[in-house]
């Protein structure tokens, strides 16, 4: 034992690994600890112990494997049921957030067997994953092998106790195995499933869709991740969709002088399969592209061609569309790739913020010596009129959707003006809507279903784009929303229904139906298709429950629909509150210091959390979502008290979704608890809230599509409700301590992760 850990300690003490400073640190505040817990160390194996091989904690850590499983069961953890080769590769997200606060960027490496330059490409490229964990990295010692102390076997044993004592039955980790609905979903449907099937025809209304699951960095160079299986395929077709969309990077299929990919016929084969596969399920294959992508602002390329080299922003420089060689490589690489994909069914664009792309993209334009000199109009149009001119020169026959995600109001009607005829024009529906809750006067972001569109922005744009001869696309987000994306869907079917309504009165046939969240083929996809084919909610509810069930079934979609129309919206809210989260995030006994990060961490960040609300309202708006949606539950368990499987997975979507609002109305007021210095609130929050993290627990341990969700893999998995008893009991045993000031610990802009 002594050489193992003597070699391994060596090796932690080694130098940074090559590359180490691509990785970001931000402010790199001190980490918050999780005091529950007997110490770091059990930390990391209890939040590791079902995602990670004990094997592989023991090399991280420099202890043997008996060590870490030793230290699992003292805390009376069962055997790991460990993951699979195939989903491990689809879980790293999830291991870096629940280890972002534990280890250090060298030990980060060595738990995921990652090189630095991937890590550094996961953090930038895989959704703005750094910007989810706050714009830095908390400072944290090398985590090393050390012997529980006596007091800490102690604690641990009382843990033990503790976990027996709440869960008699066992199965902490969760009846069914993480990520096993990706089998279920690659299995052909069966053949009795209610089809909607949109029409595969060129003239046909667009319906696009997203993958439940694939995985947004590079999908297309592993084969073994497949984003699209033909079970997936069928099963969205059945829904309603016809069209479905890809992340990915141009010069990962392409090639573009600024960028070197030796793996571009390995993807471009890829794209190829899944464009055939795609076709024999009536579908077409989009990409989703944001380019030109920065470079590091101290890339040779930009030695080499100091006049590509636009706006900088974090060490990254843009490389400047209004350089003709930047345009005219991106122009050959669209032709290049139509022409060596020529089935592919499309592209569409975000210009204006997502990545740094060109100069204007951020608004920030006056930082280039060319792109100051000319409008923000001029600029983005340009860009999109590149695409366009690409498709052509490939003599393609792919659709392009121009989104006009983040274009500025004051010259958004310029660019559309500005805009090639055969582009289509693609705006969020409900983004600018005017709404009230609670009192509070505020306007939609976007990603909303508890306010109904189409908004006056969207409806603005596409009437310019209309008297321009272009097509119009409705962005919408039918399945779920970041007001909640933990379950697959929200079986608020009336919203879904009345925005369609309002869509098809307006005119707009084509919609792209959500980004990546809310792609499950869902009653809520299937919902689009059945309007614009002239059915109604009813029609809908027979065809998915039957003629016995199917009044039920829509009474409940109505009654969840409304409670849902009081959900406290504003952008800053859904991305900021612990909503995805729900009971998942701890109870902190004193400040931590740190705000809220996009639906990343929430922390205890309260004043962050309810943005425009007042503290008393925004708890009181969700707890009407709550009280709404259990008075929905309990009607339709009275009237249907033997459910078909399809009407209970709604039943337990709207559950966890309950428990999911509650659990954020009751972490407002333990805030409010814990700064007035209030302990016997502060007591009562948290055993409300302990049982609600056990409620979760049985409905996750059932079903493994709780907590996930494609860009962000697991939010949560079954452990981390146990570890939420936990720190509820240790957090009742604390003494509140009182705010002295707002939280601090964040920087970088709150955009949004996705159009």
């Amino acid at each position: 034992m002594i050489l193992v850990v003597s070699a391994v300690a060596s090796a932690l003490a080694a130098p940074a690994p090559a590359g180490a400073d691509l990785l970001p640190a931000g402010r790199a505040p001190p980490a918050p600890e999780a005091a529950w817990f007997p110490s770091r160390l059990h930390a990391f194996v209890w939040r590791n112990w079902s995602l990670v091989a004990p094997e592989r904690l023991a090399r991280t850590i420099g202890a043997r494997t008996e060590d870490i499983v030793r230290v699992g069961r003292s805390l009376g953890l069962e055997p790991a049921r460990g993951l699979s080769a195939d989903q491990w590769k689809r879980a790293h997200l999830t291991i870096l957030r629940r280890n972002w606060h534990l280890l250090p960027y060298e030990q980060l490496l060595t738990l995921l067997d990652w090189s630095a330059e991937r890590l550094a490409y996961t953090l930038r490229e895989d959704d703005f994953f750094f910007h989810k964990v706050g714009d830095l990295k908390p400072r944290c010692a090398p985590l090393r092998w050390a012997e529980p102390t006596t007091a800490e076997a102690s604690r641990a044993a009382e843990i033990a106790t503790l976990v027996r004592e709440t869960f008699p039955a066992g199965n902490l980790e969760g009846r069914e195995p993480l990520f096993a609905f990706v089998g279920h979903l690659q299995s052909p449907p069966p053949p009795s499933s209610a089809r909607t099937q949109a029409s595969s025809s060129p003239s046909a209304p667009l319906r696009l869709g997203y993958s439940y699951f694939a995985l947004c960095g590079d999908p297309l160079v592993d084969p073994s991740l497949d984003p699209y299986p033909d079970g997936l395929l069928a099963r969205l077709a059945a829904a309603g969709a016809n069209a479905v969309w890809l992340h990915v990077e141009l010069g990962h299929l392409a090639p573009l002088p600024w960028l070197r990919d030796d793996h571009i016929e390995t993807r471009r084969a890829a794209l190829r399969r899944l464009v055939a596969r795609a076709a024999a399920h009536g579908m077409k294959i989009f990409l989703y592209l944001n380019e030109p992508r920065a470079l590091p602002a101290r890339s040779p390329v930009f030695a080499d061609h100091p006049d590509w080299r636009g706006v900088e922003e974090k060490g990254f420089s843009a490389l400047c569309t209004s350089t003709p060689a930047v345009r005219t490589a991106l122009r050959d690489a669209i032709a290049g790739l139509c022409q060596a994909v020529p089935d592919l069914g499309g592209f569409f664009t975000i210009t204006a913020s997502e990545n740094l792309t060109n100069c204007w993209s951020h608004h920030r334009g006056t930082g280039c010596p060319r792109c100051k000199e000319r409008r923000p109009a001029e600029v983005i149009a340009e860009m999109c009129a590149t695409v366009a001119e690409g498709v052509r020169a490939g003599k393609g026959r792919q659709r392009y959707l121009c989104w006009d995600w983040g274009w500025r109001d004051d010259w958004a009607l310029d660019v559309i003006a500005r805009l090639p005829s055969d582009v289509a024009l693609m705006s969020v529906s409900e983004w600018s809507l005017p709404i009230e809750r609670g009192g509070v006067k505020s306007t939609i972001g976007e990603y909303s279903i508890s306010s109904i569109g189409p908004g006056p922005r969207a409806l603005r744009h596409w009437e310019a784009a209309r008297k321009r001869g272009l097509e119009v696309v409705a962005k919408i987000q039918c399945g779920n929303t970041w007001e909640l994306s933990a379950v697959p869907y929200l079986p608020v079917l009336e919203n879904i229904t009345r925005h369609a309504e309002g869509l098809r009165a307006a005119g707009v046939r084509d919609i792209m139906l959500g980004w990546t969240l809310g792609g499950y083929p869902s009653p809520n996809v299937a919902a689009i298709a059945e309007i614009f084919s002239g059915g109604s909610l009813e029609t809908l509810a027979q065809k998915r429950h039957g003629e016995s069930q199917a009044p039920a079934a829509a009474d409940f979609w109505r009654a969840c629909s409304a409670a849902f129309r009081e959900f406290p919206y504003h952008s800053s809210a859904v991305y900021r509150a612990p909503l995805q989260m729900g009971p998942a995030n701890p109870l902190w006994a004193k400040p931590t210091g740190y705000q809220s990060c996009m639906v990343g961490i929430p922390y205890d960040d309260l004043t962050g959390w309810r943005s425009v609300y007042p503290s008393e309202i925004f708890a009181t708006q969700l707890e009407k979502v709550v009280t709404g949606f259990e008075a929905a539950l309990a009607r339709l368990r009275s009237a249907v008290p033997q459910p078909s499987p399809a009407l209970a997975e709604e039943i337990r979507f709207a559950e966890a979704a309950a428990i999911h609002f509650a659990s954020v109305a009751h972490q407002c007021r333990a805030v409010l608890a814990r700064d007035a210095g209030d302990a016997a609130r502060w007591r009562a929050l948290g055993a409300a809230e302990e049982a609600l993290a056990v409620r979760l627990h049985a409905l996750q341990s059932r079903d493994s599509r709780i907590g996930f969700e494609a860009s962000n893999q697991y939010y949560y998995v079954p452990l981390d409700l146990v570890e939420k008893v936990i720190n509820c009991r240790w957090a009742a045993g604390q003494e509140p301590t009182r705010r002295s000031t707002p939280g601090t610990q964040r920087s970088g802009r709150s955009a949004s992760g996705g159009g």
